[in-house]
């Protein structure tokens, strides 16, 4: 009996959990599948991460002394069936996906002999343990995980087991705009690195696609190996933690990453586990002392509360949740998205921009940018996930559903978020430095150089107010609408649907 693995794209971990119960002369291969990138028209700076980490990591598992396959085909079947007949396979084993779609696919997939599926390890919970807490629950509340997960792994927890700091959360303090026109306000500079030989192969690759690509490749500094990615978390915490907490929500003109960790690609690659990430802050904070708290529990909210419940309830949902359209939208994708050039408000441009360049752009203008301005404009929900699937570097599907479909959209009505993330010019103008390079005022609603963010946000509540009045939060901005005069509630319904129709 001869046993092979099948490592996946997405399952670069040193502790896979099929690798390290099987001899080192098992046979591996990793396939390269073009059909798979033809679904969508993937950034090209994600294409160069995914192929070149895991030609890395196939590099480094044939150093460890493993039988190493490494095909690039056109499919996944055809390779996988001539080195199962060259290696005399009988029973091929595969980590569990993690998104749905190739799940099924390889549940479909016909092979000469028999698969099997041991449960993923790359998660602090396992699909199954989320789901047992998430039966107990009545309702599915990110905080409420959060909690239970702080103290499930003791993390930032006295001896008493109550919270440090005598609070679970402390995003209150982690909500600063940015300092405007302040020479201090500078963020270190990010740990890029130059490309090997290995990666300029990669991306030499990547721009002679016969098929769509998305974003541009004027170089490429995201880490590719495990080495690499630890090197970019020791960096995180020596120089940019002690100042993410602060303006975590703060957007520059010119500051791409500010003090973000740029964490989430090696995460969802397997390069890193989130609990050697969550371990490395918690001991930092507790060895140097001087790190803000704030700082150190919003980061580890993001690894060890949102983005791990961002994935449990990817696993809970029904099999359709990817459909969901609680409002009915309907409007299709501006062309703009996919040529930031052409974008009318300048914080779209800019973030679209950051986007093409880098397949990157942090949380708040993802979901208070491009996520806010598809929402209230009226976007078909499936085709903004469609778009942030493709664009962004650390994308897959687990990722962009929960995170689009639920968190940015609101399309499940409610049962991933409380509140619909709807907000007008006023909350862009406040975070950020964009308004004051664009052509339309933020503070004007109706008329010439009325910001669209504006009367899209209001003819929002208006056209959803029914539905909107169910959500206890939306009260009182509810009753803002109902004290705006008719008129000039009328303007801004015939401004919203002169812009959505053209």
């Amino acid at each position: 009996m001869t046993i092979g693995l099948w490592i996946l794209g997405d399952q670069l971990s040193h502790q896979h959990a099929v690798l390290t119960n099987l001899s080192p002369a098992t046979p591996i291969i990793l396939i390269e599948s073009l059909a798979h990138v033809r679904v969508r028209p993937y950034h090209q700076q994600k294409l160069v991460l995914v192929w070149s980490a895991m030609r890395h990591f196939a590099q480094t598992l044939q150093a460890q002394g493993w039988p190493v396959t490494y095909a690039e085909a056109e499919e996944f079947r055809s390779p996988l069936l001539a080195w199962i007949e060259a290696q005399q396979i009988t029973e091929l084993r595969v980590m569990a996906p993690i998104d749905k779609p190739f799940a099924q696919q390889l549940a479909t997939l016909e092979l000469p002999c028999p698969i099997t599926i041991v449960p993923n390890n790359q998660f602090l919970w396992s699909a199954e343990e989320f789901t047992q807490w998430a039966k107990s629950r009545k309702r599915l509340l990110m905080e409420d995980f959060y909690r239970a997960s702080r103290k499930r792994f003791n993390v930032l927890m006295d001896a008493g087991g109550q919270p440090i700091g005598g609070s679970w959360n402390f995003d209150k303090e982690n909500r600063k705009p940015p300092k405007k026109n302040d020479p201090t306000f500078q963020p270190p500079a990010p740990l890029w690195f130059e490309p090997d030989d290995l990666t300029q192969t990669v991306m030499q690759k990547v721009r002679d696609l016969d098929c769509p690509t998305y974003g541009r490749l004027d170089r490429f500094g995201w880490a590719v190996t495990r080495s690499q990615a630890q090197q970019v978390l020791a960096h995180f915490i020596t120089t940019r933690l002690a100042t993410f907490g602060p303006y975590e929500d703060a957007m520059v003109t010119g500051q791409d990453t500010l003090w973000h960790s740029l964490l989430s690609p090696y995460l969802n690659l397997g390069l890193l586990h989130p609990i050697e990430v969550v371990q490395a802050i918690e001991d930092a904070f507790h060895e140097q002392q001087d790190l803000p708290f704030n700082s150190v529990e919003g980061m580890i909210r993001q690894v060890m509360g949102w983005r791990e419940y961002m994935r449990g309830v990817y696993v809970y949902s029904a099999e359709n949740y990817g459909y969901s359209n609680w409002f009915g939208h309907q409007q299709p994708l501006p062309d703009f998205f996919w040529n930031a050039s052409q974008a009318p408000m300048n914080c779209l441009r800019q973030c679209l921009d950051q986007t093409e360049r880098l397949g990157y752009a942090h949380h708040i203008q993802r979901l208070m940018v491009l996520n806010n301005f598809t929402l209230i404009a009226g976007i078909a929900p499936q085709e903004i996930e469609q778009w942030f699937h493709a664009a962004y570097i650390d994308a897959y599907d687990w990722v962009m559903q929960t995170n689009v479909i639920g968190m940015g959209q609101y399309a499940d009505g409610g049962m991933l978020a409380s509140k619909p993330y709807a907000a007008s010019a006023n909350y862009i103008n406040k975070m950020s430095d964009y308004c004051k390079g664009c052509q339309f005022n933020p503070k004007v609603r109706v008329g010439e150089k009325a910001c669209p963010f504006n009367f899209l946000y209001w003819d929002f509540l208006d056209r959803h107010r029914k539905k909107l009045a169910q959500q206890g939060r939306m009260s009182f901005i509810l009753a803002n609408l109902d004290k705006m005069p008719e008129t000039e509630l009328e303007e801004i319904r015939q401004l919203a649907r002169t812009w959505q129709h053209g």
